[in-house]
């Protein structure tokens, strides 16, 4: 049996749930501070415009990155159904498979940079310095797109091996690169703007560098099989690229679909005044902030669950889900707890601005209940992708999106702020209802089934 099988054999206990969660807890805090630090440096060494450039931009790449999160899900389920199967092989192909899909992908953004960095711009409403200086931090800051790309796949396939204190490392580098040249470029050579892009785009590249080389000497060591590194016969199978491009193309939908509910939110809120739009982006940043927590355990879900459905291992599968939830219900009641009992000093940490810290404390008690709550959506998250199940996710989104516009247009009308929250609120729970609603049929497969493609 190869170390990645043994690896994925071991019982998914509490322990070994929480050393595979805490680092990617610790790398999904480090993620967001890319932007952070580009703010940071820029705020302290430049002008108002240029601090607006790098928020506009960064706000900008932030989504972009985002709707490309389907290759980092994609890559580790798959991944970790070929650790649970003693697939070493397959493991090397998926990799392979998704990193010329990133690239594919990065050379056709670079290709039609020009149109959409156009496109984008015209979308916000900004002064012109403002303006100008976003566009010249994207045109500098795409190019770091291919190392950007592959880093996802790099981190699935870290995370569908369970090797998440590897993945944690190489946040830690990206970030600490981040700074040193940030404060390089910016702050000794004074290029401004284009400095901080620069920056951040050759720490991504270098952190693809480090994260491919870890990566590869992991997959050497523990290859337990006779074919080539690179099994090209695997790589090019028609049948196991057209399910990854299925499978990507699944969570791409269902990712877009989440992007629009969150952002029907914050337009929607836009309506009730400018202090309910402050307020309810504070709020908004607990939110995200507790997601860090909870996505650790979403990913060792991932890992666990998708190494007994592809060892067709039931007892394992109920382990994992089972277990991994416990510590995600945990930890979303604690979060929680916090946020109702610190919310204001929490929300005035944020903000030092009166009418908005009422309002938001106002409507704190929402968003203490969408992070209690959010916990099944977030584990069903995890199940899903480690079985890769993405028609049933981007089913499932379907359903709860329809769910929350419809909620939310009625009760928004009817209550305000109010109704939007609790809007909101029934937006993460019918998330988890529309997954519960696969999931028996889905853990019915697990024994003497097909690997889903």
């Amino acid at each position: 049996m190869s170390a990645q099988a043994a690896n994925a054999g071991a019982v998914p206990s509490y322990g070994r749930l929480f050393a595979i969660a805490w680092p990617i807890v610790l790398a999904n805090i480090a993620a967001p501070l890319l932007g952070l630090i580009d703010t940071a440096v820029i705020g302290n060494l430049g002008q108002v415009a240029d601090l607006g450039a790098i928020a506009l931009g960064s706000l900008i790449f932030s989504l972009i990155y985002w709707g490309f999160g389907f290759l980092r899900m994609g890559t580790t389920g798959f991944t970790a159904q070929a650790v649970g199967a003693d697939d070493s092989a397959e493991v090397r192909a998926c990799l392979a498979r998704n990193l010329v899909l990133g690239l594919l992908l990065a050379m056709i953004v670079l290709a039609l940079q020009w149109p959409l960095i156009r496109i984008v711009m015209s979308i916000f409403e900004a002064s012109g310095p403002v303006e100008s200086g976003a566009a010249a931090y994207l045109q500098i800051r795409i190019w770091g797109m291919p190392a950007a790309l592959g880093l996802f796949v790099i981190c699935g396939s870290l995370i569908g091996q369970g090797l998440s204190r590897t993945l944690m490392l190489i946040q830690l580098v990206m970030n600490g690169l981040n700074i040193l040249l940030d404060l390089l470029f910016a702050g000794v050579l004074h290029w401004g703007v284009e400095g901080v892009a620069l920056g951040t785009a050759i720490s991504e590249w270098l952190a693809f560098g480090l994260g491919g080389w870890l990566l590869v000497r992991r997959l050497r060591a523990s290859q337990a099989d006779a074919e080539a590194f690179w099994p090209w016969a695997r790589i090019r199978q028609t049948a196991a690229l057209a399910g990854a491009l299925r499978a990507n193309r699944d969570i791409m939908i269902r990712t877009l679909l989440m992007l629009v509910c969150f952002a029907w939110f914050t337009n929607a809120g836009a309506r009730f005044g400018d202090q309910v739009l402050a307020a309810n982006h504070v709020l908004l940043q607990f939110v995200t902030f507790s997601a860090y927590f909870l996505d650790g355990f979403a990913f060792a879900a991932e890992s666990q669950v998708g190494a007994a459905y592809g060892g067709r291992d039931r007892q394992r599968f109920d382990l994992a889900v089972r277990r991994s939830t416990v510590w995600a219900l945990g930890t979303a009641v604690a979060l929680a707890s916090v946020l109702w009992l610190c919310g204001d000093a929490l929300i005035a940490g944020l903000t030092d601005l009166a009418p908005v810290r009422s309002v938001a404390g106002t409507y704190l008690p929402w968003a203490a209940a969408y992070v209690a709550l959010s916990f099944a959506a977030f584990q069903l998250d995890g199940v899903f992708i480690g079985v890769t199940a993405t028609p049933q996710m981007r089913n499932a989104s379907v359903l709860s999106a329809t769910g929350f516009l419809a909620v939310a247009i009625w009760w928004s009308r009817a209550a305000g702020n109010t109704g939007l929250w609790a809007a909101f609120v029934c937006y993460v729970v019918f998330r988890a209802a529309a997954l519960l609603l696969y999931y028996p049929g889905l853990r019915a497969r697990v024994v003497g089934s097909e690997r889903m493609g």
